[in-house]
């Protein structure tokens, strides 16, 4: 992996990268565990690391940002859960069920179904060029599909989650970042549009410099536009050296990341946001069909 980890002490991912809660994938409220509206909630301050849960029912209990590596589950039914983990790739570690590693499962299938999401770790010029530009096409396509969907659907959350304008904005924060304040060392590189991740604030950022007004649809997809062809023109031109030379990591600057690295914590971020925002699209038009 051309990312170092040190991203993923801030993230996505998803950064955030999703690497990081800087680039976090910050599709969820703040606590950690969520359930029921008239049961406990659980946060970071709690703490049951360790725990042994025997004969425990945890039906319909929610899971968010939780730390569940190493977990060990055991005679358990897990009929109709549904875990999303974008870190599943990160590493050199597993996750068997039933003793068989799913991890390259997961990743062929998801591959499959987003074609072009294999090259985001392209590591030449060419290479990302054709990886930007199929990605460009995926976005294309899912802007398409939402505009043919009822009038609003940018504006729903899924399970308390981004809607799919807020995805949008994030992933303009997401290249202010990763581009503009890392790659480009643009001072302050923030549209006031974009949209931080959750931590943003109280990992002591500055966030007067977003907006407090929600912007509206057409506005996000027009500042979306700007920054998706400032990452294509970027590419346009970059050479093979270029992507060797070391910016500074915008989250930790004491670390350098080569412009490659940035690159791809872009490319990684977009994939992991578009599949999340394709999954609440799905979820919102099975809804609608009930």
């Amino acid at each position: 992996m051309v990312e170092p980890n040190r991203e993923a002490d801030q993230s996505c991912p998803n950064g955030g990268s999703i690497t990081g809660d800087a680039d976090c994938l910050c599709h969820e409220p703040r606590s950690s565990v969520r359930v029921s509206p008239s049961w406990p909630t659980f946060t970071r301050s709690d703490e049951p690391q360790g725990a042994e849960f025997v004969d425990a029912d945890l039906r319909g209990a929610r899971f968010v940002r939780a730390d569940l590596s190493g977990v060990v589950m055991r005679a358990v039914d897990v009929a109709g859960a549904d875990i999303d983990a974008p870190w599943l790739f990160d590493g050199e570690s597993f996750f068997r069920v039933n003793g068989v590693d799913v991890v390259p499962l997961v990743e062929v299938e998801i591959n499959r179904r987003f074609p072009g999401r294999a090259d985001r770790r392209a590591g030449d010029p060419d290479g990302l060029r054709a990886a930007w530009a199929a990605l460009e096409r995926t976005w294309a396509a899912t802007l398409e599909r939402v505009a043919a969907m009822p009038a609003g659907t940018v504006d729903v959350s899924v399970g308390g989650g981004w809607s799919f304008a807020q995805t949008l904005r994030h992933l303009v924060m997401a290249t202010d970042t990763w581009l503009g304040r890392a790659i480009l060392e643009i001072e302050q590189p923030y549209h006031p549009s974009g949209q931080p991740n959750v931590e943003y604030e109280t990992d002591g950022n500055d966030m007067s410099i977003f907006t407090t007004v929600t912007s509206s649809y057409a506005v996000v997809l027009e500042v979306r536009a700007g920054r998706v062809a400032m990452v294509r023109d970027f590419l346009a031109t970059v050479t093979s050296d270029e992507l060797t030379v070391t910016r500074k990591n915008p989250w930790d600057p004491e670390y350098r990341e080569t412009i490659l690295s940035c690159l791809h914590v872009i490319l990684g971020e977009e994939w992991e946001h578009l599949r999340f925002a394709v999954r609440d699209l799905e979820a919102i038009e099975a809804k609608s069909g009930e």
